[in-house]
């Protein structure tokens, strides 16, 4: 009884505490894009289109349902639309080198564009 008390005050003590980590949201906004991109061209690479949604991609690992949750995909007619909604908590606004872009399909997207 008394590890049920413990638990229960323990739950209540942390349930108003803000977890929030400096830079969490842009490091996990970060590797959400680039892992978003880098299966959806390889999809490209292997089928020689663009999926026609993320239900689309094969051989995902266990970690990939993170970043499949935290963008928008949608393909276009000459490649497709990324949009990152979530980091680790919030949307994260982010800069990415505009030579990242280079050669691949990603047309809009609301991730800043910045030469570097």
């Amino acid at each position: 009884m008394f590890k049920y008390i413990f638990s229960l005050l323990f739950i209540l003590s942390i349930s108003g505490c803000n977890f929030e980590v400096p830079g969490a949201d842009e490091k996990f906004g970060t590797q959400n894009f680039v892992s978003a991109i880098s299966l959806i061209e390889l999809h490209k690479i292997r089928n020689g289109v663009y999926p026609k949604s993320l239900d689309d991609l094969e051989f995902l690992g266990d970690w990939d349902g993170i970043w499949l949750s935290a963008v928008k995909y949608e393909k276009t007619d000459n490649g497709y639309n990324l949009y990152l909604e979530r980091g680790w908590a919030s949307k994260p606004s982010l800069e990415f080198p505009i030579k990242f872009k280079s050669g691949l399909g990603i047309q809009k997207t609301n991730i800043k564009w910045i030469e570097k």
